[in-house]
């Protein structure tokens, strides 16, 4: 089931951004699953299927924009290197 979330936003604000309501609309959906993902509510292959694209296409995105798979923190260094 697909839900519609409305969002209040000013015509100078569109304006100011050159964008249009459904160009921004688009653009706060992709920031919104970057963050998501980033923030690890989202898993990667949600994210894609929620923009409509790959998750490899989704996986560049969210990296451009600062994501990483791994946090630099003792325990996932342990899990890395349990293996070695």
């Amino acid at each position: 089931m697909q839900r519609t979330i409305t969002i209040d936003c000013p015509p100078e604000l569109l304006m100011g951004i050159h964008l249009n309501a459904e160009d921004f609309a688009e653009y706060l959906k992709k920031q919104a699953a970057i963050s998501l993902f980033k923030e690890g509510k989202l898993s990667s292959g949600s994210a894609a299927t929620w923009l409509g694209i790959g998750r490899v296409a989704f996986l560049r995105i969210a990296f451009d924009a600062g994501a990483s798979l791994l946090e630099d923190s003792h325990d996932d260094f342990q899990r890395e290197t349990a293996l070695l």
